[in-house]
């Protein structure tokens, strides 16, 4: 006996169970049922979801059996498995550098073509992968789905948690030889000492003005290429630096317009 078929009533795809096929309908109605209690993402699937909570709660489920490594999803897990096994099926016809999967080689060659297809609908910005503009997207909806589980301070990147975390256990393993400042990173001692040695490696290819930290040379462009990332969500304004748009936003707070705490974006 044929087993019986569910149609899709949008693209006439069939599924064996119904609930598979209510999920797929998701895919058509744009409908997101499961909601993260923490910071309000939804998503299509209750996995998704579960899979998503781990980044609020720091869950890593998933151990690799030859290093005993952790990972929040499995997929992740089977990745870091191919380290062990030297396994890179992928390889860059560009370059030959290698990868374990194919996606990865996909966004990798984008560094070759400048191919950016991930747009973000708020400012235009391009991204050539979709992870980047959905870190970017939190400087305009003030997302920060990272929290610190000393002291409850929320971030809109992991990276920027994990440094924050230093801050707790006062490890500043890196010391400055002229000034004795020291440092939780290496890479915050490397910046600090041009302010000694003057040294500006970073220089702008429209004006040749040079700076000593790429942070400093990524807002110096915005002046020539008009953007303004950072925006204000009471007004919609927008601004070329995030200490500019906060200080904005504190005329709306003093005017009784918004709460700041509700709305600084990171």
């Amino acid at each position: 006996m044929e087993d019986r078929q569910f149609p899709c009533q949008f693209c006439n795809r069939k599924f064996k169970r119904k609930s598979t096929l209510k999920i797929h309908i998701r895919t058509h109605t744009g409908e997101k049922p499961f909601s993260c209690k923490i910071c309000q993402q939804s998503f299509t699937h209750k996995a998704s979801l579960t899979s998503h909570s781990r980044i609020h709660t720091g869950d890593k489920p998933f151990s690799c059996d030859i290093c005993q490594k952790s990972f929040s999803r499995k997929d992740h897990l089977n990745t870091h498995k191919l380290t062990h096994t030297g396994e890179s099926s992928f390889s860059c016809d560009i370059c030959q550098r290698s990868f374990t999967r194919k996606s990865k080689l996909t966004t990798h060659k984008r560094t070759h073509t400048g191919e950016k297809p991930f747009s973000c609908d708020i400012c235009q910005r391009s991204f050539s992968d979709k992870s980047t503009l959905t870190r970017h997207t939190r400087i305009h909806t003030g997302q920060k789905p990272f929290s610190c589980n000393v002291c409850q301070k929320s971030f809109s990147c992991k990276s920027h948690l994990d440094r924050h975390k230093l801050i707790h256990t006062e490890e500043r393993l890196y010391s400055c030889n002229i000034c004795q400042q020291t440092f939780t990173h290496k890479f915050n001692l490397t910046t600090h000492r041009r302010i000694h040695t003057g040294e500006k490696p970073f220089s702008c290819d429209i004006c040749q003005k040079s700076f000593s930290d790429n942070g400093n040379l990524k807002r110096h462009k915005f002046l020539h290429t008009g953007e303004r990332p950072f925006l204000c969500l009471i007004c919609k304004k927008t601004f070329i630096q995030k200490s500019h748009m906060k200080r904005h936003m504190k005329t709306h707070a003093k005017s009784g317009e918004g709460s700041l705490s509700e709305r600084t974006v990171n």
